[in-house]
């Protein structure tokens, strides 16, 4: 019953927008007790795919972002650089006043966080990077990648409705938890600008280029990772055989090395997909319960 109570007060929170960098964020807040929780998304998701986490970890305070790009955020023309996302994290963290959270992180996410605790270092007590989009070093350089097939997402809804009912059986929709992907379309929607249907939170041509962009150099944050003096843990998927259709973005694409980059981390290995979270998202607030 706890768990029900926490996930209909949060379904009731209104965001609060922070001017920082140049855009307005959309942070997601709901009270509780501290140390804080900040939950940082994927690309091409929002603050409110984290509400089903959230609601398994009653009584603490818990925010979320909708970074730059997504949700209910500022959305300018690409490009996105990647080190803007850590920027923006640790511009909130200075807005907010927080002290020794727990950051939470998945793919983008997970690298935006790691940026941000070097800005920020107060900020911040722990870790937890959930398959974050750090490659192998060898993998930056000073051309963007090939265009990504996100641009070609379907971006026009009849409802929130249709969106669900298109994906629930399709990979790697048909393997999350079904309230995640409720979350995510119920709330990964905007009001098209023409009043007809419903468009993207997250525009496919942005989302696209965010990818596209994932391997530039200003995205490589090897020579960071010394200056985090604080315990890490990187969740690692180990799913690799993609068989089924639809299922390239659930390959890992984090560097099998990557905790043994921190001067404080472990490495813990799953089965899920690169979709942690929204497969399973109470290993994550178990997780998050053990570690903070």
């Amino acid at each position: 019953m706890r768990t029900i109570i926490a996930f209909v007060t949060l379904l009731r929170i209104d965001p609060r927008f922070f001017d920082v960098n140049g855009v307005r964020l959309a942070v997601w807040e709901h009270p509780g007790s501290d140390p804080p929780i900040l939950f940082i998304h994927a690309t091409g998701f929002h603050a409110r795919c984290w509400d089903q986490v959230a609601a398994r970890i009653p009584g603490r305070r818990k925010i979320a972002i909708d970074m730059r790009g997504h949700g209910q955020s500022s959305k300018h023309g690409p490009p996105y650089e990647w080190h803007n996302f850590g920027k923006d994290v640790a511009a909130v963290c200075g807005a907010l006043n927080l002290r020794g959270a727990a950051g939470v992180g998945h793919s983008m996410g997970g690298h935006s966080l790691v940026l941000a605790a070097t800005l920020a270092p107060t900020a911040f007590a722990e870790l937890l990077l959930i398959d974050p989009v750090i490659f192998a070093q060898t993998k930056y350089g000073p051309a963007p990648w090939h265009r990504h097939f996100a641009r070609k997402r379907k971006n026009h809804w009849s409802s929130p409705q249709e969106m669900f009912d298109r994906f629930k059986t399709r990979p790697p929709f048909l393997y999350w938890d079904a309230a995640v992907l409720r979350d995510y379309c119920d709330y990964g929607l905007l009001p098209a600008p023409d009043g007809n249907g419903y468009v993207l939170a997250c525009p496919p041509h942005i989302e696209g280029s965010i990818y596209e962009a994932s391997g530039l150099s200003d995205a490589n944050l090897y020579g960071k990772f010394e200056q985090i003096d604080l315990p890490v843990t990187v969740l690692r998927s180990t799913y690799s055989s993609p068989t089924d259709p639809g299922m390239e973005m659930a390959v890992s694409p984090t560097a099998p090395d990557l905790a043994s980059r921190f001067r404080h981390a472990r490495d813990i290995e799953t089965s899920h997909s690169h979709f942690v979270p929204m497969e399973a998202p109470a290993l994550i607030a178990d997780l998050v319960g053990q570690s903070f």
